[in-house]
């Protein structure tokens, strides 16, 4: 998966692990509007989508954070799947990343946790943009450096958005408006874009990690020339808080604190990045990592299993408060997460057998009988933001912008408040597989000697249910003979991580689960989901392959929204379109983040609204609480 900024702010957690620079303590940022004239745009310390920032130019930290937090002391945390690179240019593409990688970088804005799409400069002490968003001038902090001492410069930055536009779809798709780069100053990088109006421009353009090109452009110990587009396992050069300290290929990676990184000093960097060191283990079983944890190999642990988190954290050390089980509210993103039948086959072309596979899905008995009833449907695409979601029938500015794309849209779009197919009893389970057969029948299918035949060819419906997770087997497995029962000949497969990546990015595969986290205010990421320019970009996010002129009309009117009513208004119509082609099977979700970890760490004593648990970067190691836990064990 593609490592981005939107990604790790939408993980709660990682996006605390980012570099947060403000300006230094008691020394307003160069360039303020007030050295501005008055024809120029004015310089900014921040940018936020719509609305103010909370924090002015001089600013002191970040009100979630401790400022007398200690430094020291280890966190092992756990690692899921395995790696051999740690080229972030090809993430997705090549190889398999470790996503500890990204956290040796800087990018030129940070978020702050307490804001909805408010960003802060971190390489750029400064940003300046016209009013029709045309383009964006960052200028860079003097005392930026990589860890060789060397300056970040603004080729540096030039090359950062040249690389990941070439080598890396995602980037490709998101920074499409993106024309060039150039250098206007000695510290001034300018983004010009393609057209004026697209307001999140500037601010996603800041989310760009950028690498040190002098590092790329040379050799390594061996004197082999570097390749920007190929995997690596050699220890990059980075510019932020960490550095690699040693790893093991596929099995652990450690950071350590730089000592004398450059930025320590900085506002928004008070209070975090406390621990010395820290460790990922790398675990592809569920299982095993949770025995590690109850052994005390590693110290924290989420936990995305119900059955886990019911049944799996019954022993010693948690009656003895040695170890704590605590949940986070997630307030920060919204999501969809699905069964995602690949349209590239032609068998999953048709809507009316895509919603056949919701009917044939029982979510409300599979809750009840393997998820211990915590988990609910997701029914938007958009999920968990309550204001996103499309609800009710459209009307308004929503109704407005439907009407634009009417003839080439679902009529149900307009008179239908879209629902899923609801399961949990005997009756519901019968009405739900009858309603499936009547749709597959109209689609082309009929039911002979028990199997689902198409009526042109004489063959058989089959599908492959693929995982990379074995633990998620229960799942598919309960899922299949509901398929079954329509006559479907259906495998379920679990492959190792590497093999699905692989199938995934070739578009190998009948239907598979994939998620897509959503920010607070969605923007150019919706046309990596779901555009037809990214449908059969190797490695993209668009994994259903959807191509939909009505979809990418969509993407565009939400993306060059005006406001925060006309942005919640593109997106609930385009929820809307997206729910009712039927697109995906979703499945469920759960607005807490549940954590097991072993009691040696603090906390400030409020976390922010929207960093989830924040851990670990705005935690610290506590060697009073660490010592009690020795004495007891």
């Amino acid at each position: 998966m593609a490592i981005t900024r939107r990604d790790l702010l939408l993980t709660g957690a990682a996006a605390a692990a980012l570099p947060a620079l403000g300006s230094v303590a008691g020394v307003p940022v160069i360039g303020t509007a007030a050295a501005q004239s008055a024809s120029e745009p004015p310089w900014r310390h921040a940018l936020s989508l719509f609305g103010k920032v909370k924090y002015p130019a001089d600013f002191k930290r970040f009100d979630y954070v401790n400022p007398e937090a200690p430094k020291g002391g280890v966190v092992r945390q756990i690692a899921v799947g395995t790696f051999d690179n740690f080229n972030i240019v090809v993430s997705g593409v090549k190889g398999q990343v470790s996503g500890a990688v990204a956290f040796i970088y800087e990018t030129l804005l940070t978020p702050a946790l307490d804001e909805v799409s408010t960003e802060y400069g971190a390489l750029a002490e400064a940003v300046s943009h016209p009013d029709d968003f045309s383009f964006v001038i960052y200028r860079l902090r003097p005392q930026a450096k990589w860890h060789d001492g060397k300056p970040v410069t603004v080729e540096d930055v030039i090359f950062s958005l040249d690389s990941f536009k070439k080598h890396h779809p995602m980037y490709s798709a998101y920074y499409s408006h993106v024309v060039r780069a150039e250098k206007v100053g000695e510290r001034d990088v300018k983004f010009v874009f393609d057209a004026p109006g697209n307001r999140e421009l500037p601010q996603i353009v800041g989310q760009l990690t950028v690498l040190p090109k002098h590092w790329w452009e040379g050799t390594d110990a061996q004197g082999r020339k570097r390749d920007v587009s190929a995997t690596t396992l050699e220890v990059p050069l980075g510019s932020g808080p960490y550095k690699i300290k040693e790893f093991v290929a596929g099995r652990s990676i450690a950071l350590e604190r730089v000592k004398d990184y450059w930025g320590r000093d900085f506002a928004a960097n008070v209070g975090r990045n406390n621990f010395d060191e820290l460790r990922y283990e790398y675990f592809r079983d569920a299982t095993v990592a949770i025995e590690a944890f109850k052994a005390d190999q590693v110290d924290w642990r989420n936990e995305n299993s119900a059955k886990s988190w019911a049944t799996a954290y019954d022993f010693p050390a948690v009656a003895e408060k040695r170890v704590i089980l605590e949940e986070f509210a997630n307030r920060s993103s919204g999501v969809m997460q699905a069964f995602v039948p690949n349209l590239r086959r032609a068998k999953f072309s048709d809507p009316r057998v895509r919603r056949a596979l919701n009917y044939a899905f029982d979510f409300e008995e599979m809750n009840k009988q393997i998820f211990f009833g915590q988990y609910k449907r997701i029914s938007s695409y958009f999920d968990g933001i309550d204001e996103l979601m499309a609800t009710g029938l459209p009307q308004g500015k929503e109704l407005e912008i439907l009407e634009t794309v009417r003839a080439q849209v679902p009529p149900e779009v307009f008179t239908t408040a879209y629902t899923n197919p609801v399961g949990g009893s005997p009756e519901a389970v019968r009405d739900n597989l009858r309603e499936a057969l009547r749709l597959l029948k109209e689609a082309g299918y009929e039911v002979r000697d028990r199997k689902l035949i198409d009526v042109k060819t004489g063959t058989q419906f089959s599908l492959e249910l693929l995982n990379q997770d074995p633990s998620f087997e229960r799942v598919t497995l309960f899922y299949k003979p509901s398929l079954e029962r329509l006559g479907i000949a259906v495998s379920v497969r679990t492959v190792d991580p590497t093999q699905y990546e692989n199938r995934t990015r070739d578009w190998d595969f009948d239907i598979v689960t994939n998620s897509w986290g959503e920010s607070q205010s969605p923007g150019n990421e919706q046309r990596e989901f779901w555009s037809s320019k990214t449908a059969d970009i190797a490695g993209s996010r668009n994994i259903a392959g959807i191509k939909n002129p009505a979809v990418d009309k969509l993407i565009e009117r939400l993306i060059y929204a005006t406001d925060r009513d006309d942005l919640v208004a593109a997106t609930k119509a385009l929820d809307r379109v997206l729910l009712w082609n039927h697109y995906v099977v979703p499945q469920w979700t759960y607005n807490k983040v549940r954590t097991a970890r072993w009691d040696r760490f603090g906390r400030p004593s409020e976390l922010p609204k929207y960093g989830q648990s924040g851990f670990p970067f705005i935690w610290w190691y506590d060697a009073d609480k660490a010592a009690r836990i020795a004495k007891k064990s």
